[in-house]
């Protein structure tokens, strides 16, 4: 094998001009429509964490150390918990309706490239 052929080959593939426009509409139009449900994934999550985390550190009295704290833990880390566990259903009822939003763009965008 020729390494310099291999190289100038690279280089001339690098930088020849490339038509990606569609491929780039497509990627982006994916991205819009699964972004919202990640975004709110990511928060819903952390947020419900940190709340079943106040509720652990309460009713394991590291915060506080009433019964009434204790007692309060529990309620909180519960409410946490709930949050943790419906977290990926609303994640994957909210992707699914970006899907439905943006499907009929990307479907005709993608026949569009497929054609070529």
């Amino acid at each position: 094998m020729n390494t310099n052929k291999l190289y100038a080959e690279s280089l001339v593939n690098e930088y020849s001009p490339k038509d990606t426009s569609k491929i780039a509409a497509l990627k982006k139009l994916d991205r819009r429509a699964k972004l919202p449900a990640e975004i709110f994934g990511y928060t819903f999550g952390i947020i419900s964490t940190l709340i079943a985390g106040t509720g652990m550190c309460l009713s394991m009295q590291v915060i506080g150390s009433t019964t009434e704290s204790m007692i309060a833990g529990i309620v909180i880390g519960i409410i946490g918990l709930i949050g943790v566990g419906i977290n990926f259903p609303i994640y994957k009822k909210i992707r699914e309706g970006g899907k439905k939003k943006y499907a009929y763009e990307i479907m005709e965008l993608a026949r569009k490239i497929s054609e070529e």
